[in-house]
């Protein structure tokens, strides 16, 4: 049933879920690719931490994929 695959899922991907404890005090940056499933694979409060760049990411893919388009549409040389 959906909510006992959902449980299980959810217990597997746990090992690898980026919270406070496994950073600890490191000055490491948080990224991700977004969309992230908050509470799963990070925690929310990660998101919005001093060291996420996650929107900063997001925000440089965006151009990419637009530049991407671009250039697969003949738009650019």
């Amino acid at each position: 049933d959906y909510a006992e695959e959902k449980a299980r899922r959810i217990r597997l991907f746990e090992p690898y879920r980026l919270s406070r404890a496994l950073l600890g005090s490191s000055e490491a940056l948080i990224m991700h690719c977004l969309p992230a499933h908050r509470g799963y694979e990070i925690e929310s409060e990660l998101v919005d931490d001093p060291r996420s760049v996650v929107f900063d990411q997001a925000e440089n893919r965006l151009h990419s994929q637009k530049a991407t388009l671009l250039k697969l549409a003949g738009l650019l040389p």
